[in-house]
């Protein structure tokens, strides 16, 4: 089964940038989508082998998130049930029999960590809603989860840290996720490679440079591990400043 996670940074945006042959060209199983900044019914695509399931912010033009699936889901959850934490589009669950799939666009920090503590808040609620579900049964988490989690995981972590999505805070978050059941699908399989990002600044042609962060992530929990069969970045894939990443599984 292959799945792909992509920020789009703006669904209308990127469907001008060649979203539409990256999508029919990856031919995946599900296709989950960040930062979409749609509202209901701003745009309609004809995708007729998936079903569509999107969520999207309060105000416009922000956040969101959407799911696109050739397979039915028994359900389909939009947020994680914590009143806080609702209003911004930024979590689907679908629940297939055997397996939950989460994508998730997490909070940013912002700069000088202005919204430090509630992304702590969204931390923690955001761990206790997957380990909810992993009691149930396995979990595949996606998304933009807004923290590059060791120094490997971005060009220049001497002079980011401390900043958002380089913090000991966010790190240590990602930290007690990773031991509380869940594994880094890309870092098992890729421990040791470099420059591997999935974010780059569009400030100082950081994208030639490869000046990036890998902050888009493929979770699985623990137990899935013998069933993972690759986890990739598409870095020469455009329209975005982030660009997709995809898990190959077994399931």
């Amino acid at each position: 089964m292959k799945l792909i996670s992509w920020n789009v940074n703006g669904l209308r945006a990127c469907l001008n940038k060649g979203f539409m042959d990256f999508f029919n060209q990856i031919d995946a199983d599900v296709v989950c989508l960040q930062e979409t900044k749609l509202q209901p019914g701003q745009v309609e695509l004809d995708l007729p082998e998936y079903r569509q399931y999107w969520h999207s912010a309060i105000k416009k033009g922000y956040s969101g998130t959407a799911v696109f699936s050739r397979m039915e889901p028994l359900q389909v959850q939009y947020g994680i049930g914590v009143e806080e934490h609702e209003g911004e589009g930024r979590v689907i669950t679908l629940e297939f029999p055997d397996w939950y799939l989460v994508t998730v666009y997490t909070p940013n920090a912002q700069r000088e960590l202005a919204r430090i503590d509630y992304r702590m808040s969204w931390e923690d609620a955001f761990r206790a809603y997957l380990k909810k579900l992993d009691a149930k049964k396995p979990v595949i988490v996606c998304g933009d989860m807004n923290v590059a989690h060791q120094e490997i995981d971005l060009k220049n972590p001497k002079t980011n840290r401390g900043n958002a999505g380089f913090s000991d805070q966010e790190r240590e978050k990602m930290t007690e996720l990773l031991t509380g059941g869940f594994t880094d699908t890309f870092r098992f399989l890729h421990p040791d490679a470099v420059g591997a990002y999935t974010w780059w600044s569009y400030m100082f042609h950081a994208r030639e440079k490869n000046a990036g962060w890998r902050i888009d992530y493929f979770l699985i929990s623990d137990r899935l591990r013998d069933k993972l069969q690759a986890s990739e970045i598409h870095p020469e894939v455009m329209g975005s400043d982030h660009c997709p990443v995809e898990l190959q599984i077994e399931l």
